[in-house]
């Protein structure tokens, strides 16, 4: 299930490529992660006609004409003119940014890649989300459509920041005429994806809400990208999810990680995990515990209309996730040294989450706070 040889992909020459009478797609974020893989994979296209990387430091895609800039500098408007397409993904998603810094740059970059490419002309952009804004609620369709309200609030690690990223992207057509966009919003993302979901499996054991029912739909990295090939191919347009077929019941989840569940009451879970992320003792907000309560599971019907098939399952996703997450270890989503994750040992995450937040409140008490 690996992906193919970067090199050997990008090593087309360049005057097939001039002959190609596909698009000129330009990518924000070209240099790293989701950015890099999509820049290889079009760049080896002989459907694409040029590949445009953008990004604040230069890539390693030599086929790519590079413009080297930040998302949000006007400037970019230019650097876009003569692209049929843009697929943004200059967004961050980092646990470990300052939020309010990380929603600044993730709003302000979207506004101006579509100010400025509809400044230049170009008629298709393409946006990045999640399937995290439909929300995980407890009276979720399973699966739910593509067409589901998004009734997801900004409670998660950036889940705001997507939110108001889908806002900016039903406007923009009225705001600019003859600007389409298309969003895509991939499940749990797994391969090389660092997320409050990800780190849920380095834990020695798996938080369970009691009278939960959560389900889980993955999303592999390869699979993501071959989603926004299609749709900068313009093959599949609209707003769509993309993810494995079908889904996995925590039960199913348990038997195949061989990792045990502890199993809380819902005050507890919830209210222990607020008061470690309000002192800074974690990372993640309690808003992210309901992604791993409540169903989330979206149909992506509409790429399999337009003939995409995932290559992963969710059986293999979760193996490839629990290998690449092997010696790590995360207690109530704060990584730990490996000094500090013998600490914790057979206790678990949930104890070490619940002993954390009943030291903090003696410590209050002693204060008088």
């Amino acid at each position: 299930m690996s992906s193919p040889d970067p090199q050997v992909r990008g090593a087309r020459n360049p005057s097939t490529r001039s002959a190609a009478r596909g698009p000129v797609v330009a990518v924000t974020g070209a240099a790293a992660g989701i950015g890099d893989l999509l820049t290889r994979r079009l760049a080896a296209s002989e459907e694409v006609k040029q590949v445009i990387a953008i990004d604040e430091r230069r890539g390693e895609v030599s086929e790519a004409q590079w413009h080297i800039l930040d998302v949000r500098d006007p400037a970019i408007a230019e650097k876009l003119r003569g692209a049929d397409v843009v697929v943004h993904l200059a967004v961050d998603l980092d646990l470990e940014t300052d939020p309010a810094a990380r929603t600044a740059y993730n709003v302000r970059g979207t506004q101006t890649v579509l100010t400025a490419a509809a400044a230049a002309g170009v008629h298709r952009v393409v946006l990045c989300t999640s399937a995290m804004v439909y929300g995980a609620l407890p009276d979720n369709d399973i699966p739910l459509s593509e067409d589901a309200e998004l009734r997801a609030t900004a409670e998660a690690t950036g889940v705001g920041d997507l939110l108001e990223i889908e806002r900016l992207a039903r406007r923009a057509p009225r705001a600019h005429p003859g600007l389409q966009v298309t969003v895509v919003r991939p499940a749990v993302l797994v391969g090389g994806t660092d997320t409050a979901l990800t780190r849920y499996f380095e834990s020695p054991r798996l938080l369970v809400v009691a009278g939960s029912r959560p389900t889980w739909q993955f999303c592999h990295v390869d699979d993501l990208v071959s989603a926004l090939e299609y749709a900068a191919l313009e093959k599949v347009d609209g707003e769509f999810a993309v993810g494995c077929d079908g889904w996995l019941e925590q039960e199913e989840v348990e038997e195949l990680s061989g990792i045990r569940r502890m199993e809380l009451p819902s005050a507890v879970a919830l209210g222990a995990a607020a008061r470690l992320h309000r002192i800074g003792l974690t990372p993640s907000p309690a808003g992210d515990l309901a992604y791993t309560m409540h169903p989330w599971v979206v149909s992506v019907g509409r790429l399999h209309d337009a003939g995409w098939r995932p290559q992963w399952t969710n059986e293999e996703v979760l193996a490839a996730l629990l290998e690449e997450v092997q010696g790590r270890h995360t207690v109530a989503g704060r990584r730990l040294g490996r000094k500090d994750a013998t600490a914790a040992g057979a206790a678990g995450a949930t104890v070490a989450l619940l002993g954390t937040a009943a030291l903090v409140r003696q410590m209050r008490k002693r204060r008088g706070l």
